[in-house]
């Protein structure tokens, strides 16, 4: 593996759920400091690395959601099997028999798996019923109640799927956990990476944020300290490029440029902008509508008096489950592109953009 897709490797596997994001913070603050002229925090735990290029420049707003879908420890039961809630939204028929962990409050990992019923003692209707997430238990390996609490587990422990990162047999192809949306932190983080030692026209923030997955809440809080006047989220894309799905995301054929999801409708002048650098640099690109669901730009783009906003997505196959797969070219792409928005986003460009 290359240094970036190592770096990859350990943001996938931190365990970070909404409310719970600490592991990976901590290891955006590591990453930025040494980089950026001073790093902020929101009171709800985002992270905020701004790189001034010109001091008073226009603020160029660089955001990946630093939680994953996971869930939480609710209670134990006598025989020490664990009930909890979903942090985030998932399917029911991507959880049964999966491995999970659990961390604890003192930072322990503990491992458990989502239980399930063999098929050999299933009703005919429970053959046809998916099992409620309500239903559903981990059992981590006990005989009693007594044995959770010695290993120090709780209700509102983080739970996190659990699963190794690796490249697949073509090594573009890379499967893991929690690519949504550690795959924006890690652009953001490679943009800073990219700019040292070089001038830009702005002020960069490359930001971690908190709670997108249970309602875009930290990208609020985040754009109150950052005030952007141009904002891009950069998280991951649906790539239905499988057996029974339309192929309109493909994996390895660039990023998509979302032109509106039930958050919000994607800024015309932003994307026409991103558009002209995509064709300079002859970067690939597709495009990205979605009836359901959002991204932190939903919260940007409505900050204060607001920001032109533009949700960039890496095409992933099978989020929102314990395994996804993104392709190493779109991320590098990505990471192109939003280099180049930094170093060409200055006072008259922003402007012109503003006034559309």
């Amino acid at each position: 593996m290359t240094n970036k897709i190592e770096q990859l490797k350990i943001l996938t596997e931190l365990d970070a759920v909404p409310g719970n994001e600490a592991e990976c913070r901590q290891y955006m603050e590591a990453r930025l400091a040494g980089k950026v002229d001073e790093i902020q925090y929101d009171r709800l735990g985002g992270i905020i690395g701004k790189k001034i290029g010109i001091a008073n420049g226009p603020r160029i707003m660089m955001a990946g959601h630093m939680d994953e879908v996971g869930f939480m420890v609710t209670e134990i039961n006598e025989q020490g099997f664990i009930k909890f809630t979903p942090l985030g939204g998932w399917w029911n028929q991507v959880m049964l028999a999966q491995q999970v962990r659990i961390t604890t409050a003192s930072g322990e990992k503990i491992l458990g798996v989502i239980g399930s019923k063999p098929p050999h003692i299933l009703t005919p209707a429970e053959r046809k019923t998916p099992v409620e997430i309500d239903k559903m238990y981990i059992d981590v390996g006990v005989s009693c109640k007594e044995e959770v609490d010695q290993a120090g587990i709780k209700p509102g422990d983080m739970i996190t799927p659990y699963i190794e990162f690796r490249e697949m047999i073509n090594k573009d192809y890379l499967v893991g956990k929690a690519f949504d949306n550690r795959i924006g932190c890690a652009i953001a983080l490679d943009v800073l990476d990219n700019l040292q030692g070089k001038s830009h026209p702005n002020e960069i923030y490359a930001v971690g944020t908190v709670q997108e997955e249970v309602g875009l809440r930290g990208a609020r809080t985040a754009s109150n300290v950052v005030d952007p006047e141009i904002a891009f989220a950069v998280d991951v894309g649906i790539a239905d490029d499988t057996p029974g799905c339309d192929s309109k995301g493909v994996m390895g054929k660039g990023p998509q440029i979302t032109l509106k999801d039930a958050s919000m409708v994607g800024h015309k002048a932003l994307r026409e902008f991103v558009l002209q650098i995509c064709t300079e640099l002859d970067i690939p690109y597709q495009y990205q509508v979605l009836n359901g669901g959002g991204t932190d730009a939903g919260a940007m783009h409505i900050n204060g008096a607001g920001a032109p906003s533009l949700s960039i997505g890496i095409p992933s196959r099978y989020i929102h489950s314990h395994t996804s797969m993104i392709h190493k070219q779109d991320y590098l792409n990505t990471v192109k592109l939003l280099t180049a928005l930094a170093e060409r986003l200055d006072r008259a460009t922003v402007d012109q953009i503003i006034r559309g």
